[in-house]
């Protein structure tokens, strides 16, 4: 049998660089232990392969039918236009469901940064796999935790760590134990007039991040200020923020389009439709967890109607110039490497998506010092308010071309 070409593995839509491969030893460790135990690939299901390194070596190795679920919308890209590129087929994609799950007796992970995502990842795997299922996760030896190995022994009898090579260990888990009558995720909590919804593998969960909560008050949408002190009347009675740089109408003819890009549980993108009835709100964000909790997020605050939820990458579905304002608390990391690119990937997104004279509101931990390149790629910049640790930044869409 050829060996699998991995070079040839690209991260595109995501993030590419030198020093940033579209596969690990881990995927190599993942695959040779799936080839060795003789499971035909119907009855095998492959989570969290960022770039289709695993699903298809094993493709290309003969087994068809396998199962697949990425989390990250990058990933589904670069999973297909690998495989195009190849010429390699016979795998499915699938949500973390039933469908993925259902009479799969081997199932192998690479094992996510949170224990919440690897919790619901667990519970999924023993609630719905064959009774004999087998999960093997994977992971660089210096990302793991004993933690991990808890987690995975609340739903697995048998949790078995294997010796690391090349910097990368497996874990083995058998013998499923009996599940709760309902999964642990999602979870709720409220706060202060807003209930957020969440996923396992959503960021910060169902708590309010602090760079989230600095936003909402700058624009006059933190706590209790959706519903008293930072919300004022309209003429119409409709509550509307004091301190936000945008109103719910622009020009005083249309609803303004406002969109949260990255939008995690959706707490910026509700807020905002809780206190602007009259807006048109967009959230999108590359994670089907985050998707998944801002959807939910929407139905408990009853704005399911008015805030349309998509799974996207980089606002890559969004026209060019229809937006008026965008919401942007963006991520510091690529996986587990932090990585300035993820944010220059959102501030280029937003710079397409405004129109000109749109508004950018983004919130940043404070050394990343993003001042210079959002004046660069949007236009016009002021900072807002500076925190110890965070900094929200208006910034102000040029008519005229800026650098992409």
């Amino acid at each position: 049998m050829p060996e699998f070409p991995y070079s040839r593995l690209r991260r595109w839509p995501d993030v590419e660089a030198d020093n940033l491969q579209a596969h690990d030893a881990t995927d190599l460790l993942l695959v040779d232990r799936a080839l060795g135990v003789g499971v035909p690939g119907p009855e095998i299901a492959v989570i969290g392969d960022d770039y289709g390194a695993i699903t298809l070596a094993l493709t290309a190795a003969g087994l068809d039918g396998i199962r697949v679920h990425q989390d990250l919308a990058s990933g589904r890209r670069a999973l297909r236009r690998n495989a195009d590129e190849l010429g390699l087929s016979g795998f499915h994609s699938h949500e973390l469901d039933a469908e993925l799950l259902s009479g799969a007796r081997l199932v192998l992970l690479q094992l996510p940064k949170s224990l919440a995502e690897l919790e619901e990842i667990a519970d999924a795997v023993a609630r719905g796999a064959a009774p004999d299922v087998v999960l093997v996760a994977g992971g660089r030896v210096k990302h793991m935790t004993l933690a991990q190995n808890e987690v995975l022994g609340r739903r697995f009898t048998q949790v078995q760590p294997q010796r690391a090579e090349r910097k990368s260990r497996l874990i083995v888990a058998s013998e499923p134990r009996p599940v709760p009558a309902d999964p642990p995720f999602p979870v709720t909590a409220p706060h202060d007039g807003l209930t957020l919804v969440a996923h396992g593998g959503a960021f910060a969960g169902a708590r309010l991040d602090i760079g989230t909560r600095v936003l909402l008050e700058v624009l006059g949408l933190g706590g209790s200020q959706l519903l008293e002190n930072g919300v004022s009347r309209g003429e119409n009675g409709s509550k509307r923020p004091e301190n936000d740089g945008s109103s719910g109408v622009v020009n005083g003819d249309r609803p303004s389009r406002v969109l949260d890009l990255g939008c995690g549980t959706g707490a910026l993108a509700v807020s905002y439709a809780l206190a602007h009835p009259e807006a048109q709100v967009i959230a999108t964000d590359r994670s089907a967890a985050a998707v998944a909790s801002a959807r939910a997020t929407a139905a408990a605050n009853g704005v399911a109607e008015r805030v349309v939820v998509t799974h996207d990458d980089a606002a890559s579905e969004i026209p060019d110039g229809s937006v008026d304002v965008v919401l942007l608390n963006p991520p510091f990391h690529l996986g587990t490497s932090v990585h300035t690119g993820a944010a220059t990937r959102l501030f280029q997104a937003a710079a397409r998506v405004l129109r000109s004279g749109g508004e950018l509101f983004t919130v940043y931990n404070s050394s990343l010092g993003y001042r210079a390149e959002l004046a660069r790629l949007i236009g016009q910049t002021e900072q807002v308010k500076r925190t110890p640790k965070f900094t929200v930044t208006r910034s102000i869409r040029s008519a005229e071309p800026v650098d992409s």
